[in-house]
């Protein structure tokens, strides 16, 4: 049965035509990813990927614009993933330990990531960065964030 779709955001860092990844152990191998990971309950969609960003790669995240949204069905975990991705800059921090199961951290390539493209986690890896090299942009204002707030019956429902 269907665990239901995980939300997920993720960081795309590109320095010299190179991309901050993770090289963490899932399912019992070692696969390359964005930094990435699931959003919390509470958390923002950019508080997330600065966290995970932080947890992941001991380096600090300033998310600019929205790369793209991608739903990705993953027969193996019977689960939907939407990735929602980011692109932005990041600085070193000295303090940040990093996210057990992270092994190491890496900059590559698009190259050197398609020559080892039976290590990427999802096909969500490529598509990220292919979108992010054909300057795909949005700004952060796309995303909207609604507050939970009690709605009186007489109050109309937009507006």
């Amino acid at each position: 049965m269907s665990r239901g779709i995980d939300v997920t955001v993720a960081a795309i860092i590109e320095r010299d035509g190179r991309f901050l990844v993770v090289e963490e152990r899932a399912g019992g191998n070692l696969v390359l990813n964005q930094p990435a990971g699931h959003l919390e309950q509470g958390e923002s969609l950019l508080a997330a990927v600065a966290r995970e960003t932080l947890e992941e790669t001991g380096h600090r995240f300033d998310p600019e614009h929205v790369v793209g949204f991608y739903l990705w069905r993953s027969e193996e975990a019977d689960t939907t993933y939407l990735r929602i991705a980011f692109c932005g800059d990041v600085e070193p921090s000295a303090d940040a330990a990093l996210d057990d199961g992270i092994v190491a951290v890496h900059w590559l390539s698009r190259a050197e990531l398609l020559r080892r493209h039976h290590q990427l986690r999802s096909p969500m890896v490529l598509r990220c960065i292919d979108d992010y090299l054909r300057g795909e942009r949005h700004s952060l204002d796309c995303l909207t964030y609604l507050e939970p707030r009690r709605v009186e019956l007489d109050e109309p429902a937009f507006g």
